[in-house]
């Protein structure tokens, strides 16, 4: 299914029971709603909406970057047409810091947030200080794109320029002003072998919750949600 939100096709699904709570599943970033679907399957005795966020999958390319502002706005007009209210969010990576913005701003039933880092310490990383040096070299002040593409994440090398700018904008936001203002429930679950998002991450965006709790999953890296599918949904059902 598709609604035009603000000049972009997104495209969603709609599945499970039609008399159960709404949860709404936001993929991370470079996924789509396949992505998600292990996790909706798996709850079917509720309400599952899983979308395509812009520049992913089956919803529009974008012809401009966008800011996470930009992307809560998108599922804010999404989930009003869709006339779901108070839902239950959950999302991993990118569709976790989403949520985060969404649910500190919108009335959430529960959050659940996998693998979400939301606060950005203030410092450069090892590969900002190697650009940094190399850009003083004679000869380098141009390196630019060469540098980014070797240096950079894998997720920044994979990306169009447009959607670069959306990545950048995206990470370098620090949301925890925002977690704090978070007022239901919220469930971290988090691999303690997580190298995109390390369990500190999770430690410290737990402080900043009013009603948080965490969950570490021995042995999962960034995709525990998945490795750890079973006890997973364990965990889920007996939270919600």
């Amino acid at each position: 299914m598709i609604k035009n939100i603000r000049n972009i096709d997104v495209h969603y699904i709609q599945y499970g029971s039609e008399k159960g709570k709404d949860i709404v599943l936001l993929h991370g970033w470079g996924q789509n709603i396949e992505m998600m679907k292990p996790l909706g399957d798996q709850l079917s005795d509720y309400h599952i909406t899983i979308l395509d966020f812009p520049g992913f999958g089956e919803s529009s390319a974008l012809t401009s970057s966008l800011t996470i502002y930009d992307y809560v706005e998108i599922l804010e007009e999404l989930l009003q047409s869709l006339n779901i209210h108070k839902p239950i969010i959950m999302g991993h990576s990118f569709g976790g810091r989403v949520a985060i913005l969404y649910a500190a701003r919108n009335p959430v039933s529960k959050l659940v947030l996998f693998s979400s880092p939301c606060v950005r310490d203030n410092y450069k990383s090892t590969k900002e200080q190697i650009l940094k040096s190399l850009k003083k070299l004679p000869g380098m002040n141009k390196i630019g794109e060469f540098a980014k593409k070797y240096i950079g994440s894998t997720d920044y090398r994979n990306a169009t320029p447009i959607m670069r700018e959306t990545l950048v904008n995206v990470v370098n936001e620090d949301l925890s002003s925002y977690a704090k203002k978070i007022e239901c429930p919220t469930l971290l679950i988090w691999g303690t072998l997580d190298t995109e998002a390390p369990i500190e991450d999770a430690k410290k965006l737990e402080q900043l919750l009013v009603d948080g709790g965490l969950v570490e999953l021995p042995g999962c890296t960034h995709y525990a949600y998945l490795e750890a599918l079973p006890q997973v949904i364990r965990i889920l059902h007996n939270f919600l």
